[in-house]
């Protein structure tokens, strides 16, 4: 089947950096699509996202050619296998470094954006800094154990673990913000290396400005009041 007759649609929504992977990886992959926003803010779901993702309901959601494909990180392999000849591969070819980004994409979802979602929805309080201390620390072992002094998660060249983390290129400023810490103090080498993806055209026509990510987020919270 031809690029030209296949049908490729994301539902998504602006903020979330789960969608922001899928958006990557199509850009990487040089896949033209339509993106469909989820009116995620107002609590409404569409029925296209109810029917597509019936067992979850929650995006980010890349439908081919009728097809649903769920899960962020699922969705990036798929990306990644469905378009096999287009551009080099986002993840590695030898077995034990998939297996590897593998484990450290899951560390992501698992403590650094759970971490994240704490910090940036907690109240202030005990609960908000004790969230704050363990997102810091996690992105404190992502950085030394992972990225250590590599252009990329991937070496010399932008991969997967790249596109699981990017979400942090948008979302590191809010953190900052209302965890009341310096990024560039307490993840150098991580703030380096998102500076180098935001050079990237995939990236930075994919992702948020970080400070309307930010006013974003504080009106949602106004409006779920939280703030």
């Amino acid at each position: 089947m031809s690029e030209a007759s296949e049908e490729v649609i994301l539902l998504h929504f602006w903020t979330s950096m789960y969608g922001m992977r899928a958006r990557v990886a199509l850009e990487e992959k040089e896949i033209k699509y339509e993106h469909k926003r989820e009116d995620l803010d107002t609590g409404n779901k569409s029925e296209l996202l109810l029917k597509m993702n019936p067992i979850h309901k929650m995006i980010p959601v890349l439908i081919h050619n009728g097809k649903p494909v769920c899960e962020s990180l699922i969705i990036v392999e798929y990306i990644d296998e469905a378009w096999k000849g287009k551009t080099t591969s986002l993840l590695p070819s030898d077995p034990y470094e998939r297996a590897q980004a593998r484990f450290w994409a899951d560390f992501v979802d698992r403590k650094v954006y759970t971490y994240g979602r704490q910090v940036t929805w907690s109240r202030k309080g005990e609960e908000q800094e004790a969230a704050k201390i363990g997102l810091i620390s996690s992105i404190k072992t992502l950085e030394e154990e992972a990225l250590g002094d590599k252009l990329y998660f991937g070496g010399e060249k932008f991969g997967y673990l790249d596109v699981a983390v990017i979400g942090l290129c948008s979302w590191m400023y809010t953190y900052e913000i209302v965890g009341k810490f310096s990024a560039e103090i307490e993840c150098p080498k991580l703030m380096a290396w998102a500076k180098r993806c935001m050079e990237r055209d995939s990236v930075s026509k994919s992702l948020p400005e970080p400070d309307k990510l930010y006013k974003g987020i504080m009106e949602l919270k106004m409006s779920f009041g939280l703030e």
